[in-house]
């Protein structure tokens, strides 16, 4: 009869510490996804922060482009009233 009683006991002993070694498994991978969904949250927002200041560049840069054309077209209407006057004198 100890005999059986020995091995109901190592048997429950084996069935809890399988069940602890379970649960520590788990931890541990919830642990892990919790740590590779935090740095998906945080490259996600720094690719939105590097758009945006790519977006930015890219208007800083249209917006001189649009300066220069502006300058380059009031010299060109400069340029056409000279000829036009120029053209007047000579009439």
């Amino acid at each position: 009869m100890s005999t059986v009683v020995i091995v109901v006991i190592v048997v429950v002993v084996l069935a809890i510490v399988a069940v602890m070694v379970a649960a520590a498994s788990k931890r541990k991978r919830e642990r892990q996804l919790g740590q590779a969904q935090n740095q998906a949250l945080h490259d996600d927002v720094n690719h939105h922060r590097e758009q945006a200041e790519s977006a930015r560049s890219e208007a800083e840069l249209a917006q001189e482009r649009a300066r220069r054309t502006a300058a380059e077209a009031e010299l060109n209407e400069r340029k056409a009233d000279e000829r036009e006057r120029e053209l007047e004198q000579q009439d």
